[in-house]
């Protein structure tokens, strides 16, 4: 059946960032790995950073922690003080082998996700993170796929059944996945549109590099319209990736 998803989550802990509210629901059968980090000035070194404000982060992140924790995930958390963001969020998620990254807008404890579907590359990982995140779970499931000019009906119709089919092995209620097709020229204003009638946003990145979507790109972009929490289901990492971690 299913396993439980290990989901990053990087809160920018002494610039006001908190777990939002509904997000500790959202991840209540997750493994949580919480980073606190902090970007130091290039000229400041991170220990003295860490020496003046190792205290308060501390707190902070004990405190989210307990609230995640409340809501039945496991957590392991993370201070960071460091020169680079994005190289700390992503190392994070290579050490931990994080399936997903959360960029944690509010919302209200889950009853609907909306699940953009690209294609079945990829598949295995969303299929392990909403089953693992939501088998157990009266919350309903969208396929949603913006379907390509050269993608037939039957395309979209084979490609979505092969993952609701692989959900429904992992202990995800049928009944509870629905899926929805669309065609257009905007596929981050169709997703956003489209998220506006549900509790959080499920989706792949698009680039080799998470950060890149973590600061700016399209999976913010969809969070920045759409106002909620937005999973962002990361690459299998590859061999020359998982040889330099090594």
């Amino acid at each position: 059946m299913h396993d439980t998803p290990t989901i990053l989550v990087p809160i920018r802990i002494l610039e006001g960032e908190s777990i939002p509210e509904g997000v500790p629901e959202l991840l209540a059968n997750a493994h949580v790995v919480l980073l606190g980090y902090h970007v130091v000035p290039d000229q400041t070194a991170t220990d003295q950073a860490r020496t003046q404000f190792e205290d308060q982060a501390v707190r902070r992140l004990d405190d989210f922690t307990s609230m995640l924790e409340e809501a039945g995930a496991t957590v392991d958390s993370k201070l960071v003080f460091t020169h680079d963001g994005q190289d700390t969020i992503d190392r994070t998620s290579e050490e931990h082998d994080c399936l997903a990254v959360l960029i944690p807008n509010a919302t209200k404890p889950p009853e609907t996700v909306l699940v953009a579907v690209r294609g079945i590359v990829g598949a295995d990982r969303f299929v392990r993170v909403l089953s693992g995140l939501f088998a157990s779970t009266d919350v309903g499931i969208t396929l949603y796929h913006l379907a390509a000019a050269d993608e037939t009906d039957a395309d979209v119709e084979t490609l979505l059944d092969a993952v609701r089919t692989r959900l429904v092995e992992q202990g995800v209620d049928a009944d509870s996945i629905a899926t929805e097709v669309a065609r257009g020229d905007e596929p981050l204003d169709l997703i956003a549109e489209a998220g506006s009638d549900y509790d959080a946003i499920v989706m792949g990145e698009s680039d080799p590099s998470v950060t890149t979507l973590l600061f700016g790109m399209r999976a913010e972009q969809v969070a920045k319209q759409f106002l909620g929490p937005v999973l962002v289901i990361q690459h299998e990492p590859t061999e020359e990736a998982e040889s330099e971690t090594e």
